[in-house]
């Protein structure tokens, strides 16, 4: 496994930081975490910088720590000042500019650059760095798209008022329902091909005129401002678009911007061929850039969703979703002591053959903690998918809560039954294992937690659902 399994056992185990505690604020489940503690499995490079953010708010000493540890076997020459995503520096070179790489972001208010330079990213490694061919503005549109399927559509997460990424998402109408498309489709493969096959010229009309060209500004700031000295008004659209295709062409191999155009006037370009020093740069720097990005990302997509639980986890393909054994055989056990009727249907549940329901969407809480999971059938928790369940029901998911709670604090040993609990104290903020067990304290505590969360949701686009 990795560097960062290993950086965060250590700060962990250093700093006394209890797994669990990191897991429910990273809005993950505990074997997730006890997967890269145990380097079994490594966190991607968008998942380091959602660490990093939590480790500052338990003990910014420990994030110092882990940052330290996770980028000293990352870099060549194990300087610390080699920093990536939430480190302030990027890698330094002595044939590019980073600083103007570092400033790409500075003063966004749309998504469309963050978007744009993942979406290069994501082609360049698909390539695995070939540097010849040029890539495609509709290309990179594709990838933009697909990236932002999942935060927007999937997730319904804001993009801001002013940004119409989602606006062109929604036009596509592009409704994938089956989760194991969802969940496999890692490399967007099959998202890109949906995407293909739609009509998008005028998408990629539009979202060509702007992003593409001034994304690259920062690395002709001094030029751009001499220009500008030198006429009394902007002229004619596309004015300040055409002058940095001018000074990326002139000035490829002095300034090395990240890429040049495939052709002189604004109206014909279409592609952007890459500067094969930065393709070097990037492909030895790779994890550490792609965290960047994805930091600055996250960042800009927090402040639009400020509320909203688990935002890290929502900004791209999900991983795939963690094993629900443990809480599967948690209701297993329960359903053999007593008979329990599905809230929904109003049947009695079998022992065998059930289906764990994510009573709170998925989509939306981004974990399965067991306090939100309760068993129904296969068909009922098939035509409930995503939905929110209607307010009807809450008194009976708690009642269910309850006596779940209630039979197995009788029939599970000690320890094991506090293990399994843990979630539900540390998550519902209740004082400990005997007002778990009162049915008031219960029922206030998730009153507590899911009324704002039901209100997020719905204020998300998430929608109300009644058996039936």
């Amino acid at each position: 496994m990795g560097q960062a399994g290993k950086a965060l056992r250590q700060v962990l185990e250093t700093y006394g930081i209890n797994q669990s505690c990191l897991a429910t604020a990273l809005g993950v489940d505990h074997p997730v975490v006890s997967r890269w503690f145990h380097e079994q499995t490594d966190p991607t490079a968008e998942t380091v910088a959602s660490i990093v953010r939590v480790l500052r708010e338990i003990n910014p000493t420990a994030a110092k720590e882990f940052i330290k540890f996770y980028l000293v076997d990352l870099t060549q020459d194990g300087e610390m000042e080699l920093v990536a995503t939430p480190i302030q520096e990027l890698p330094k070179s002595d044939a590019v500019d980073v600083s103007a790489l570092s400033r790409l972001f500075k003063k966004t208010t749309n998504s469309y650059k963050y978007l744009f330079f993942i979406s290069i990213l994501d082609i360049w490694e698909r390539r695995q760095f070939e540097v010849l061919s040029p890539i495609n503005f509709k290309e990179v549109i594709i990838e933009m798209l697909a990236n932002a399927w999942y935060s927007h559509t999937y997730f319904k997460l804001s993009f801001g008022l002013q940004d119409k990424i989602s606006n062109k998402l929604d036009s596509l109408n592009i409704d994938i329902t089956d989760t194991r498309i969802i969940f496999q489709d890692t490399d967007k493969r099959h998202l890109r091909r949906t995407i293909s096959n739609k009509s998008i010229d005028d998408i990629v009309s539009d979202l060509r005129r702007y992003v593409p060209f001034l994304l690259i500004r920062p690395f002709f700031e001094q030029e751009l401002k001499s220009a500008k000295t030198g006429r009394n008004k902007r002229t004619s659209p596309g004015e300040d678009e055409q002058e940095i295709i001018n000074f990326a062409e002139t000035l490829f191999d002095v300034k090395k911007p990240l890429y040049r155009f495939d052709a002189n006037l604004y109206k014909d370009c279409s592609a952007i061929n890459l500067h094969p020093e930065w393709v070097s740069y990037i492909e030895n720097n790779y994890s550490i850039l792609r965290a960047w990005v994805c930091w600055e990302w996250l960042k800009y997509m927090q402040q639009r969703n400020p509320n909203v639980p688990a935002v890290p986890n929502k900004l791209f393909p999900p991983q795939e979703r963690g094993s629900l054994n443990n809480q599967k055989s948690y209701w297993k056990l329960i359903l053999k002591q007593t008979n329990l009727q599905c809230i929904y249907s109003k049947q009695t549940l079998p022992p065998q053959g059930f289906s764990l329901d994510h009573y709170l969407p998925w989509s939306f809480v981004a974990h399965d903690q067991p306090w939100n999971l309760i068993p129904t059938f296969p068909e009922v928790n098939s035509s409930k998918s995503n939905y929110l369940p209607a307010d009807n029901y809450f008194d009976e998911f708690v009642n269910l809560q309850h006596l779940g709670l209630s039979v197995s604090n009788k029939i599970m040993g000690v320890q094991q039954w506090s293990n399994y609990i843990e979630p539900y104290i540390a998550d519902l903020k209740i004082a400990d294992e005997k007002n778990l067990l009162d049915l008031q304290i219960l029922k206030s505590a998730y009153e507590s937690t899911l009324t704002p969360l039901i209100s997020i949701a719905i204020r998300q686009g998430f929608t109300r659902w009644f058996y039936r």
